[in-house]
């Protein structure tokens, strides 16, 4: 094989030098300063493109290679070096005789350029494209790095078996890894950032026989990989085609694997076009960073809602279909059967959970929502005798929620957590206030509350944050503050049912702390429970629990709060998708023609997208009225859409067993949680949660609804 070396490239001269035995060769790639000094006749558009790519890079060092492969045999890697050949256009050429002709356009855009690489056989060939770009000039420890939806600064809060720098400080990925197929640094010393945005058409994917080595494709794929290097100290954004994942490639939870390069066929005389968008910009700081490659990103790509078939009330008809079928009453306590299901056969268990992927009593006030609406009597019944089984054998002797009920097993969860009794209170109080609405009072209901929001009081630190689990005891088992936004909501709830300023106080102190070590610095992690890392939950949690402050606040406090959730709101976003993922034949989510677009990633260990929303559309909604900004409310729209599309119904199914039973982990990338990988879903799924956060979608402006009166 050939030695694999760095192309060094300087202002104004051709370098070589040796490195361990290597030969380096330097050449400066767009020879700007020869070329603004010779060529005195060019026209606008050409020192437009020279301009636009000067200021962008400040002259950066570019790496370009090329690895070929026989079948059978080990890949052969070239370095190319680059040829300006006038007009924008370069040709890429290597020093030994290769099958391919490769030449690169450049076009300028407002603060980068477009490069167009057209690559062309002159033989029947496989091969792997990679380019490498500086940042500027910045050192590598200078830095910090972002690709949307997956990597965020040095992902340490991930474990070292998820993508981190606790395994490298180095990654290369595949680009259906990621809400936007880009990558970007942010230089912290000078506030200079960098990025690199695919911007061809993805319209198909091929199966891979194997996740690691030199692999072969199954036939036409759009999928490029794209991502970060440190070269010698200096950091550098890296990009290709077709796909490869380095140092380790990621196939499931907290499973790295060796790395994986694919190669593409190209037959003699065919010719393949892929294009990248150059950008450049200068930010305050990483919330800064990030707010504004979301801006970038949602003007390039501009995502459209997803035309359905089907309207509101026939979803609300199908989804309601789960709560009728996975409803089960013992002598303890009554729920719906929503966690730990087969999706292929959707039969009920005895698994009742308060809230997380269970979200019982949310789904119970839903339901009886729906059913007085609608006349469903029966419907009606379920919903109440859900309420009275909790209200009677819900609660723990120390007036905490009891979480986590394993009914066929006779165990229950002994560990509690913030975020479910969170999520319980919240269900409660939209209940209690519901049924104060009609007249209905429940006296022992709000007795029952108010024990647990005392309980909630007792357990808030003196910062404001609380810990993520703990015992009945209130013994701390996990002190981390990431899940604190989650109380946010039902405190601030309380304060406006009960009119009982402690309740304020006590959500007031969750926002200065979120204020402080969330929003701040830029930091979410730990609010979902089966993950210790970077996720989306815990920046969507701290953006409503803003929202919910600032609907209870007015003045100069509620200024603040809108400026504190508009920050939130963009990490939230940066997790979901703004393009479409394709898909292989036979990739049942491919088949059916799942849009991706408007689907959020989950998390740094669970590379799988959800439809966990929830009140967020509202969120943006709201946010584009007090803070102008229409990006929001038209994304939400893309989001609201999009998430219905596999709406199970009879011939209409979606790959599970019953109606309304809405999918879960549905896996978009080459990862699995478990079982099946890309294109289909977990064979576990819960759609307890999934029924929930549509039908709280549904119901646009229930929080606004809930503070007004």
């Amino acid at each position: 094989m050939k030695h694999l070396c760095h192309i060094w490239t300087t202002r104004s001269r051709i370098t070589c030098r040796k490195v361990s035995g290597m030969i380096c060769i330097a050449v400066s790639p767009l020879k700007l300063t020869f070329t603004m000094m010779r060529i005195k006749k060019l026209s606008a558009a050409v020192i437009a493109l020279f301009s636009a790519t000067f200021l962008l890079s400040g002259n950066p060092t570019t790496k370009t290679e090329l690895i070929l492969k026989t079948p059978g045999n080990d890949g052969v890697s070239y370095i190319l070096k680059e040829v300006p050949t006038g007009n924008g256009v370069t040709e890429y050429q290597s020093s030994d005789p290769i099958p391919l002709e490769i030449s690169a356009v450049q076009k300028p855009h407002g603060s980068g350029y477009t490069i167009s690489v057209t690559i062309t056989a002159t033989h029947d060939v496989w091969f792997n494209f990679k380019q490498s770009i500086s940042a500027g000039n910045a050192l590598h420890n200078d830095c910090q790095f972002y690709m949307p939806g997956f990597w965020y600064r040095r992902n340490l809060r991930s474990p070292k078996e998820a993508p981190s720098f606790h395994t490298s400080d180095s990654w290369l990925v595949r680009e259906d890894r990621l809400s936007t197929p880009l990558t970007s640094i942010l230089n912290e010393t000078t506030g200079n950032y960098y990025s690199i945005l695919r911007k061809d058409a993805f319209t198909t994917d091929a199966y891979t026989p194997h996740t690691h080595g030199e692999v072969i494709l199954s036939g036409e794929t759009s999928i490029g990989f794209t991502g970060f290097e440190n070269i010698d100290g200096k950091a550098f954004l890296s990009y290709g085609f077709p796909h490869r994942e380095a140092p380790k490639s990621y196939i499931r939870k907290l499973t790295l694997a060796p790395p994986v390069t694919a190669f593409y066929k190209l037959n003699k005389g065919e010719s393949k076009t892929i294009v990248w968008e150059f950008n450049h910009g200068k930010a305050t700081d990483f919330s800064d960073f990030v707010a504004q490659i979301w801006n970038y990103s949602y003007k390039s790509l501009k995502p459209e809602p997803v035309k359905l078939s089907y309207s509101e009330p026939e979803i609300k008809k199908v989804l309601s279909n789960f709560w009728t079928e996975s409803y089960v009453a013992t002598n303890d306590l009554n729920f719906f059967s929503g966690i730990h299901l087969l999706t292929y056969e959707c039969k009920n268990n005895g698994s009742a959970e308060i809230g997380f992927i269970g979200r019982v009593l949310l789904n119970a006030f839903f339901a009886l929502e729906y059913a007085e609406q609608t006349n469903n009597e029966a419907l009606k019944n379920i919903a109440n005798s859900i309420f009275t089984s909790y209200l009677k054998n819900g609660f723990n002797k120390a007036g905490f929620l009891r979480e986590y009920v394993e009914h066929d097993f006779k165990a229950e969860e002994e560990v509690l957590s913030i975020r479910r009794q969170s999520e319980g209170a919240y269900a409660i109080l939209h209940y209690l206030n519901y049924e104060k609405q009609k007249g209905r009072r429940h006296p022992e209901w709000e007795a029952k509350v108010k024990i647990l929001l005392d309980n909630f009081i007792k357990l808030q630190n003196p910062d404001g944050s609380f810990p993520r689990k703990f015992d009945a005891d209130f013994n701390l088992v996990d002190a981390s503050g990431g899940s604190t936004p989650s109380a946010t909501l039902p405190m601030a709830m309380a304060s406006k049912y009960f009119r009982n300023k402690k309740y304020l106080e006590c959500a007031v102190k969750t926002g200065d702390y979120l204020e402080r070590e969330l929003i701040s610095k830029a930091d979410y992690f730990s609010s979902t429970l089966d993950a210790n890392c970077e996720d989306k939950e815990a920046s969507l949690y701290a953006a409503t629990a803003m929202y919910y402050l600032a609907l209870n606040s007015k003045g100069k406090q509620q200024q603040k709060y809108i400026g504190l959730a508009e920050k939130a709101a963009y990490f939230a976003l940066s997790w979901y998708y703004l393009w479409d993922v394709p898909f292989a034949q036979g990739q049942m989510l491919g088949d059916i023609g799942l849009k991706s677009r408007g689907w959020g990633n989950v998390s740094v260990e669970n590379n799988h997208i959800d439809v966990f929303i929830f009140e967020f559309a509202d969120v943006l909604v709201w946010l584009d009225k007090m803070n102008k900004k229409p990006d929001f409310s038209s994304f939400a729209e893309v989001i609201r859409t999009s998430m219905f599309q596999l709406l199970p119904y009879p011939g209409h199914m979606c790959g599970v067993a019953k109606t309304g039973y809405y999918p879960e982990v549905v896996q978009h990338t080459n990862w699995d949680y478990g079982k099946n990988g890309k294109g289909f879903y977990n064979d576990y799924f819960a759609p307890g949660w999934t029924v929930a956060s549509l039908w709280e979608m549904l119901t646009a402006g229930r929080a606004e609804q809930f503070f007004s009166k």
